[in-house]
């Protein structure tokens, strides 16, 4: 296990929930300026983008479980090291979490209990969508993400604009998944939030970890097939080797 890396993640995914989420919070329908759905969409993206460019040299930038399973299904990660990067991930999204809470909770009109950005389905999706249609969203949403950042960080293409089509891909996603689950892809992002929110969200939060990861290994595979050539910018910020 490398620490550097593993601290790398665990910055990044607290970035990424810190930020994403507090766009959610804090933000989405402040009076008069709220910045509504497409806001937070935004807010999500940016965050993948800026960490791409901060640490994606470092550990590869993943910020997500379901990433870094997927990108050991394509063959661009070690299988040996998902468990820590895992953890990290999960770390940061939990920290996150607890500082937002800590901001959050100075507000009067606070309440935990509406959802912290949690995910949920049933009567706890934005749109009030069931668990099936919450699953398949949750997996296609995240099989494409993987594709498409399998696909940025390929040898052959464009150095340097990886970040900017994976954070374009997450916003895009969100614009999609808010109205069906507040939108996950990410079990990193899911668990921090949902350990705050309690009950229902801690219930629920076993569909935000399977749909994902099944989602992201479906898309790493799916990429892994289509493309036979084996070089990748593993960071997506530069070409790596020819993989052996």
């Amino acid at each position: 296990m490398d620490i550097r890396k593993c601290s790398a993640e665990a910055i990044g995914t607290f970035w990424l929930t810190f930020a994403g989420c507090g766009s959610a919070v804090v933000a989405a329908a402040f009076p008069q300026v709220g910045i509504g759905l497409l806001g937070v969409s935004l807010a999500f993206g940016l965050t993948v983008v800026t960490m791409a460019y901060a640490v994606g040299h470092i550990s590869g930038c993943h910020l997500n479980p379901a990433v870094t399973c997927g990108l050991a299904a394509g063959g661009r990660f070690p299988s040996k090291d998902i468990a820590p990067y895992v953890i990290a991930q999960v770390v940061g999204g939990i920290v996150a979490a607890a500082l937002l809470y800590a901001i959050a909770s100075g507000s009067p009109e606070f309440d935990p209990a509406k959802g912290f950005a949690a995910n949920g389905y049933g009567a706890h999706s934005p749109g009030h969508y069931g668990l099936v249609s919450c699953l398949v969203a949750e997996v296609v949403l995240t099989m494409m993400f993987l594709f498409v950042i399998m696909g940025a960080t390929h040898g052959k293409a464009p150095v340097g604009f990886a970040p900017l089509a994976i954070g374009l891909c997450l916003t895009l996603v969100h614009l999609v998944g808010i109205p069906i689950t507040n939108l996950s892809v990410n079990p990193a992002r899911s668990t921090g939030p949902a350990l705050f929110a309690g009950g229902w969200a801690i219930a629920q939060l076993w569909l935000f970890w399977v749909a994902p990861i099944l989602g992201g290994v479906l898309g790493g595979i799916l990429y892994h097939w289509i493309s036979a050539e084996p070089s990748a910018q593993i960071t997506g910020i530069a070409p790596a080797a020819p993989a052996e």
